[in-house]
């Protein structure tokens, strides 16, 4: 069974940085991030796969990192110059297939959700 764990949000001020951890247990091979506002859908941040290879929504290119650590079994989200409209629920996603999933349909597998808050 896979269950996924994030940690590490919390409220900081525009041009911060934060990191996100996801802890996965079970086995999958492709682990992203998503985000969702008030008011707004779920959306895509970013994704890696077990072998490394990523991508990233337009908005957050040159801004967040995803990494993964496979002997630790976590996936990490480091969050550089961050701004107001990055204020959301991360949530980490997870599917035991390969793929550069950018859609809420690609991941069977959810966490909790942790808050990230941006003040200007």
């Amino acid at each position: 069974q896979v269950q996924l764990v994030e940690s590490g949000g919390g409220l900081v001020q525009a041009g911060d940085s934060l990191s996100l951890s996801c802890a996965v247990s079970g086995r999958t091979f492709t682990t992203g991030w998503f985000r969702q506002a008030p008011g707004k859908e779920r959306e895509f941040v970013a994704t890696i796969t077990w072998s490394g290879a990523r991508t990233y929504a337009d908005s957050v290119k040159g801004r967040f990192t995803i990494s993964r650590d496979n002997g630790k079994k976590s996936v990490y989200l480091q969050m550089n110059s961050l701004k107001p409209e990055d204020t959301a629920v991360y949530y980490c996603a997870a599917s035991t297939s390969i793929g550069l999933f950018t859609t809420t349909a690609g991941y069977p597998f959810w966490g909790q959700g942790t808050q990230v808050t941006v003040s200007s």
